[in-house]
Parts: C-alpha cells; structure tokens; sequence
C-alpha cells in the first residue's frame, strides 16, 4: 500500500477541515494509500516536522491550509531535498494558488478524488532573498494587507476582508519611491503596490494576470503607478475582469530576474514585504526563479 502524509493546518481560514478529517482518511484509504498524519500546533512545527522525515518513504504529501501552509511545506521541502508530489486541500482565507491548480474550494470530496487521481504538474518557484515562494512575493498597498487583518475578521469576511481593509488604508498609505530593475530595463517609479506572480492571481484578486503560467520559466511582474482615486476606482473595475494589464497606470512585465529597491525609507512600513500571504523579507530585495523543481497535484 502506498503511504500518503497529511499535513493539517488546525488554525487555516475558518478553521472548518477538523469536521471533514474522518471523510478524508476514509476517501484516501480506499484510494490505495496508508494514511499519516500531522497536525500543527505551533509556529515552526510544520518545517520541523517534514525535516525529520524519511525522504523516501511517502509517495505523497496532502497539505490542508492556505497559501502561508503551502509556503511553510514548500520550503521545507527544498531545504531538505525531498522531492515527492504535494497536493493542497484549500481550506485557508484566499486560497490563491489551489484555485490556480482548480482544486475545489468548497468540496473536500472532490479535492480528495482529484488527488487520489493524480494528475501531476511540474511547478516552478520563485526565490526572494534566499526564501521560496510558490504563488506571490509583493509589497505595498494591498499586497501586505493579509498581514494586518485581524484573524476572526478575515475568517469571518474571506477575500472580501482584503478589500476593504485596503480601501480603508488607501487615504493614509504613501507610494514608494521605486528603482525596478529587470533581465532589460530599470524603472524608477511611485509605486502603490507591486506584485511578482507565479499564477494568475493573489489576495483573492483572481484575475491579476489571467494569462500567467506556474510552468514557463518566467514570473509576472504587476505594479500599480501613483495616481488618483478616480484612476484607482476605474482601475480595480478592470482588475476584476482581468482587463488591465494595458492600462497606463499598470507596469507589466514577464522575467526570472527582477530587483526592487527603496529610493527613501522615510516610512520604514514600506520596507515590508508579502511572500505567500505572509511576513516576507525587508526591502530591497531580490527575486529570481527556479524552472520545475517540485510535482504538484492539480485538476
């Protein structure tokens, strides 16, 4: 019998998997698959945990939680060179890059049937000052919103808790004065909030790059220009449509190298990066790409 290890993030989204664990267990051992579990009780115990393991001896790892989850396990994963197919059942706030990989939000029957039929995809990952991230590595307006939304709060709104804590910061937030360097070009530009994406989109904005590939070696680069509200309202009409990416006020790019520099750190608040939902490192920063590294499950 193969063996499967199910790694539960007890405090994801709306903390709601807990009730769907017995259907799981059941649904994977009919698959074919002994099942193990872990379930986190403390930060850093996920990391800690995939270290210890046999590289070998699972033929799967099941991540239920959200794209800070997912994040956790992917490096780990790299750290210690352990190369098995993963497969996530969403179940966080967002849950960006599952529902790039169209595994079932709501439906953890049908999330467990699409990973017992493993359909596999080699998936690249971007790398931002040593740190991996599997969907997003942004700063700025929006992309760090997830870091300061009250957890009952997001888990009660979902990605709607997104938006409306970004427009309630829109009035106080100041740009950052940016210096964006790529493989062709250096931008220097006031910048609202920039993303480098490996999917089509991030906190909860489905659409942020509806053409973006997590296999074709490259990462999308959006970053929204310093303008007024009016411009802004009419913008995030467009963004979710997915009509953007020609506006005027919108940079867009696709490459494997991208540097973000500073140019005054009067606010040292917006030295503070995103990666996968979570804290990520200060800036400036480096972003490059690894072609392929690890299989995912997917639709």
């Amino acid at each position: 019998m193969k063996k499967l290890k199910l790694i539960y993030n007890s405090m994801s989204g709306e903390r709601l998997f807990r009730y769907d664990l017995d259907l799981c267990i059941k649904k994977f051992q009919q698959g074919g698959y002994e099942v193990h579990m872990f379930t986190s009780l403390e930060h850093g115990d996920i990391r800690n945990h995939i270290l210890t393991m046999e590289k070998s001896f699972y033929d799967m790892v099941v991540v239920s939680g959200g794209d800070g989850t997912l994040n956790i396990v992917i490096n780990a994963f790299m750290e210690a060179e352990i190369f098995i197919p993963i497969a996530i059942i969403p179940s966080g706030t967002a849950n960006d890059f599952a529902n790039y990989l169209k595994m079932p939000r709501d439906n953890v029957e049908a999330c467990c049937d699409l990973i017992i039929k493993g359909n596999k995809k080699q998936v690249d990952l971007g790398v931002v000052n040593g740190t991996y991230f599997i969907n997003v590595c942004g700063a700025g307006l929006f992309a760090t919103v997830s870091q300061r939304i009250d957890s009952d709060f997001k888990n009660a709104l979902g990605k709607l808790a997104y938006y409306l804590k970004g427009i309630e910061e829109l009035p106080n937030f100041s740009c950052m004065p940016l210096r964006i360097t790529n493989s062709t070009e250096v931008i220097e530009k006031n910048i609202f909030f920039f993303v480098a994406l490996n999917s089509a989109g991030a906190g909860g904005f489905e659409k942020l790059s509806a053409d973006a590939k997590i296999d074709d070696g490259l990462l999308d680069f959006i970053a929204f220009k310093e303008m007024g509200l009016v411009e802004m309202a009419a913008l995030f009409i467009k963004i979710l449509k997915g009509e953007h990416l020609n506006d005027p006020n919108i940079i867009f790019f696709q490459d494997d190298y991208i540097k973000i520099e500073l140019l005054s750190n009067h606010d040292e608040r917006l030295l503070a990066t995103d990666v996968d939902g979570e804290s990520g490192p200060l800036m400036p920063i480096e972003i490059t790409l690894v072609k392929k590294p690890i299989e995912m499950i997917c639709c």
